[in-house]
């Protein structure tokens, strides 16, 4: 039986043609004759389409087309507001609440100088240079209620927040910095990371330098003597008594100041940090040196 079943098969397949690319077809029904509309007659008419417009010739209009009356973007005049909105600084909202609050948890050590980076380590804001933020901004929301005699760095506060500061015992100051040193300052470990020396940090831009020079603001490049009558003013105009940050244990902690090239507090230009090795490298070159010197 084994031996005529095979003869039998081969028989059946010496009978059938070859197998090629001619006689192979698809399974009946597994493929359905596509329906052609949109060419008239009896194939579909307008095809839903209706008799004629832009719908049916499928030519749609722009983007913020109205069916021929004016568009809205030309309507509506343009409020000073908005005006160079899109290269505008951005300053990320801290109210002094809010910082008193990290205070008490524990997020923020008023006994070390507060800027930048004690803000981005506590959480409370998350900066991104490339959305054109140039650092924080301190409001006067809960001024009254702020008592941490601090030693604060900022870029931008109100008279209410300075004078809610300095009634404290503390003292405030606005620092500018540039994308770059920004970057470095918001997230150390990721720069330190790299083994990159510490850049200097750039003086600001031509329309910020009467802000950062004027001792009533308390920018970083005002005179500190002019400083010292600026806080007896504002003093007067608020009505609190000035506290004398010459005495006490936190005069040298007041005393800290960075230097206008300076981006970390105690790290000068032109070191390298080595995590690895816990080790801090100073430039010995003269030519390094004149060229970091601030």
């Amino acid at each position: 039986m084994g031996s005529m079943g095979n003869r039998k098969a081969l028989e059946m397949v010496r009978s059938m043609p070859r197998v090629s690319f001619v006689n192979i077809r698809d399974n009946p029904g597994s493929k359905k004759q596509k329906k052609i509309r949109g060419q008239g007659g009896s194939r579909g008419g307008e095809s839903g389409r209706g008799r004629s417009g832009k719908s049916k010739r499928d030519t749609r209009p722009p983007i913020g087309y109205e069916g021929g009356t004016t568009p809205f973007y030309l309507r509506i005049p343009m409020f000073p507001f908005y005006k160079n909105f899109a290269t505008r600084r951005q300053y990320l909202p801290v109210s002094l609440e809010k910082l008193q609050h990290l205070i008490d948890m524990g997020r923020i050590d008023p006994e070390e100088p507060i800027d930048v980076t004690s803000f981005v380590h506590a959480g409370a804001v998350r900066i991104n240079v490339f959305d054109r933020v140039y650092g924080i901004h301190l409001t006067d929301e809960g001024a009254d209620k702020f008592v941490a005699p601090v030693n604060l760095e900022v870029q931008w506060t109100s008279e209410l927040s300075i004078a809610a500061v300095e009634r404290s015992g503390g003292t405030i100051s606005l620092g500018y910095y540039d994308p770059q040193s920004l970057d470095i300052l918001s997230h150390p470990l990721q720069f330190f990371r790299r083994g990159q020396p510490i850049p200097k940090r750039l003086l600001p831009p031509k329309d910020l330098v009467d802000m950062y020079t004027d001792p009533s603001k308390r920018g970083y490049l005002s005179d500190p003597n002019q400083i010292k009558e600026d806080r007896l003013l504002l003093a007067q105009k608020f009505g609190y008594e000035l506290p004398d940050l010459t005495k006490g244990s936190r005069r040298a902690l007041h005393r800290l100041r960075k230097d206008p090239r300076q981006i970390f507090f105690g790290l000068q230009p032109g070191w390298i940090i080595n995590l690895t090795d816990r080790a801090v490298l100073k430039p010995v070159d003269a030519e390094l040196q004149e060229f970091y010197r601030a």
